[in-house]
């Protein structure tokens, strides 16, 4: 009697295993993961060298509001926009808290126009996302673009505003949309372990109110900012650890990268760069929102095992610890970058560093996830 349970019971558990064994290779998924070059080994050495310059930040809170993703600082004021869809504006203290607009989605980047008005990417508004206007005091804001060249924009993301009035904006991924794909940050997850490539940078012209493609085949294209010159964009790649500079007079698509007049400004960052602020004295801020993912580079070549990953559980997938790191750098001409400062919290207490808005003496620290804005003296010497 003995014997037949335990037979009964092994062939119950072979049972299991196999179903297990059949849905973690067939499954069917959304993602097609395919092998990607990893341009090295994240080193935190150099001018990455660890340290804790970024622990114990002081916090300015947001009352029930979350995640300040983007932050900009204009006339006197902290414009945030948090991850329940609303714009914030504060003064530099926090005082004086209120909303500017709720988009309705989430809203991601932002700035403003020669006429004051913010324009917003926004990737979970409308149908899917895409780049909107909003003059203060207006009951409801303009749909600039959703599209372009016909094909829908699905992952806005960064968005700046150029000297000579048009508006540059990523579309960081065309194979996973944020409100198709469970929101931003899962749909970021998605895109960079696929690593397909399909994020482009795109430009909307409010005089003719016509949307181009400025680059394509970027992995996950997210922050950007434009040269203190007005001569050049710079963008980060997050998927693939660096940042491109593009001359501004690049307008069309292309087949392979980098296009023509594209130069690569920094590669191999340790970390996974997110938004791409303008600072002071001709400096440059990024923000690394995770460091990199040893799971991701060690399955370059082994595409099926991130599939796989991606059929575990949530709670399970290879997704970096918190980690708070910023840095700065400079950029003469056409000369290299330099990395001219490095902030890390290697605890991750405040998550998800996403960038830094540099005013009035203090670098405050835009995060994905955090509760409440952080923000520490602009060190000495920068």
């Amino acid at each position: 009697m003995r014997g037949k349970l335990w037979r009964r019971m092994l062939m119950v558990l072979a049972g299991v295993l196999a179903l297990a064994a059949l849905y973690l290779g067939f499954w069917p998924l959304p993602v097609a993961p395919v092998v990607w070059q990893v341009p090295g080994q994240a080193a935190y050495s150099g001018a990455f060298t660890v340290n804790s310059r970024l622990a114990g930040l002081q916090t300015l809170a947001l009352g029930t509001e979350h995640g300040p993703e983007h932050v900009v600082a204009r006339d006197g004021w902290l414009y945030v926009a948090v991850d329940s869809g609303a714009i914030l504006r504060m003064r530099p203290d926090g005082s004086g808290r209120e909303v500017v607009v709720r988009t309705g989605g989430r809203p991601l980047g932002f700035d403003f126009d020669s006429q004051g008005a913010l324009v917003i990417a926004d990737p979970l508004v409308g149908t899917h996302g895409g780049l909107l206007r909003y003059v203060p005091g207006q009951p409801q804001f303009e749909w600039l673009t959703d599209t372009v060249e016909g094909s829908p924009i699905a992952y806005a993301d960064a968005v700046v505003a150029a000297p000579d009035g048009r508006f540059y904006f990523t579309d960081a991924s065309q194979r996973f949309g944020a409100k198709a794909n469970g929101g931003t940050f899962e749909a970021s997850i998605l895109d960079v372990l696929e690593h397909r490539c399909t994020g482009r940078v795109l430009v909307y012209d409010p005089v003719v109110r016509t949307t181009a493609v400025v680059v394509s085949g970027l992995c996950f294209a997210n922050g950007l900012a434009v040269a203190a010159d007005g001569q050049a964009l710079y963008v980060n790649e997050t998927g693939s650890y660096r940042v491109w500079e593009v001359p501004l007079a690049t307008r069309a698509a292309v087949a392979t990268s980098p296009p023509p007049g594209m130069r690569l400004l920094l590669d191999n960052l340790p970390g996974y760069p997110d938004n791409l602020m303008r600072g002071a004295n001709g400096r440059y801020w990024v923000g690394l929102v995770k460091p990199r993912s040893a799971f991701n580079d060690a399955t370059a070549a082994k595409p099926w095992l991130r599939a796989l990953a991606l059929r575990l559980p949530r709670a399970w997938w290879p997704v970096p610890p918190a980690y708070g790191h910023v840095f700065a750098f400079t950029v003469e001409g056409r000369a290299e970058a330099r990395v001219i400062a490095n902030l890390q919290d290697p605890t991750g207490t405040y998550p998800s560093t996403t960038g830094i808005t540099e005013f009035d003496g203090r670098l405050y620290v835009q995060s994905l996830h955090a509760a409440g804005l952080g923000y520490l003296p602009t060190p000495v010497g920068l």
